[in-house]
């Protein structure tokens, strides 16, 4: 992976006709120290938001030790790149075939399930075995998630006591666990779910639970989605872990996946054409850019000129579309830029290292692009004292 200053550098040197990637190392190391010092447990990186090598490698290196996968591709790629490091296989809906590989193949002893037809089926295969972690996967509130993903798995409250002491039997180690959305704005979603779990601890006291899993949801920053200071989901958090009975005895778990991810990664597109406010950029919704089409996400943009100048022309709102022949390949945005961008005119849009290059497809033959490493800091940062809240108009500097 070539080294550069910045994506300006990247832009003037090579004039790249193919989306560039723009990697931060050091922005990647922030996120996982500030989780690594502020969570009061173990932190699990979430792996679906990004499992590019160079990502892994890096919060390896910036010491997450944990990690948690969904795939047997993903346990596999952790086994290679991160030695010694802890796997929960944390999908709650699995195949006989992976839970065997996991379990015999791959040492994998945590598993989380959300009924008893799976607990079921974990026992079966891994043999009856008496070394198991099981953690059931609680349904709670997503009212304040951009994403939410309580519909398709969970165990409601109210049954949760019974098939817990169903998994006490069969476990060495028991745990409860939940998710409270991706893209969380709100810090109160993990108290309200915590207060569900310690419900359902002083309705079983003589079940021993030992793990206490808050899963996902910390948020990035998008122009349009600033979210509360980190700090204030540390401090929601904490007040949560105190609703338990007796929060002394739990060992705590988080799975932050965008939050530790998103900073680390821009991408450089090019503009093809331009049709009044629309422009047709090289990379879309079937590369990098998924979630700007089908979820509507706004991404931080600036303008980057092939040749040193800037512009001081005023900013507007502009549409992209993708560079394959789908018409859904689009994205409404608005991002906001120069009102005389023009073609040949490159865009930086950030926030692109969770859930970026991971959607990544090879439709109509637009998969190329590449990767560098670049020193500049994220266009917005959620990991300073100031917490950037710059809207897109003010980013898009040429």
């Amino acid at each position: 992976m070539e080294d550069y200053d910045g994506p300006d550098e990247v832009v003037r040197r090579r004039r790249p006709d193919i989306p560039v990637t723009c990697f931060r190392p050091a922005a990647l190391e922030s996120a996982a120290k500030w989780f690594l010092n502020n969570f009061p447990g173990k932190v699990l990186y979430a792996v679906k938001a990004n499992p590019a090598k160079y990502v892994l490698s890096g919060l390896y290196a910036a010491g997450i030790r944990h990690y948690d996968a969904a795939s047997i591709p993903e346990i596999q790629l952790v086994h290679e790149l991160c030695p010694g490091a802890h796997i929960a296989f944390m999908h709650p809906v699995k195949s006989r075939p992976s839970i065997e590989q996991a379990y015999f193949d791959h040492a994998v002893r945590d598993f989380s399930f959300d009924s008893v037809e799976e607990l079921d089926k974990i026992i079966a295969c891994t043999g009856k075995s008496k070394d198991l972690g099981l953690y059931l996967r609680l349904a709670v509130p997503n009212t304040s998630s951009e994403l939410p993903l309580s519909g398709k798995f969970g165990c409601l409250p109210e049954k949760a006591p019974e098939i817990l002491k169903m998994a006490r039997k069969a476990s060495k180690k028991l745990g409860i666990c939940f998710h409270v959305g991706s893209q969380t704005m709100d810090p109160q979603a993990y108290v309200t779910a915590l207060n569900l779990v310690a419900g359902i601890l002083r309705s079983i006291p003589r079940t021993r639970i030992d793990v206490i899993d808050i899963g996902g949801g910390f948020p990035s920053i998008y122009p349009d989605m600033a979210p509360p200071a980190l700090a204030d989901y540390k401090t929601a958090i904490e007040s949560g872990f105190d609703l338990l009975p007796h929060p002394d005895r739990y060992e705590f778990w988080c799975e932050p996946g965008r939050a530790l991810v998103a900073e680390s990664a821009s991408v450089v597109v090019q503009v093809e054409l331009r049709k009044d406010d629309v422009l047709y950029i090289n990379d879309g919704t079937y590369g990098s850019l998924f979630d700007a089409g089908h979820l509507g996400f706004r991404y931080p943009v600036r303008l980057i000129r092939p040749t040193p100048g800037g512009t001081s022309a005023p900013h507007k709102a502009f549409k992209f579309y993708g560079p394959t022949c789908d018409s859904i390949d689009y994205m409404p945005g608005p991002f906001f830029l120069p009102e005389d961008v023009r073609e040949g005119d490159y865009i930086e849009i950030g926030q692109l290292g969770a859930y970026g290059n991971t959607m990544r497809t090879d439709f109509n033959g637009f998969s190329a692009h590449e990767v560098v490493s670049v020193k500049a800091p994220p266009l917005v940062t959620l990991y300073d004292d100031t917490q950037e809240t710059t809207d897109s108009k003010e980013l898009c500097v040429a």
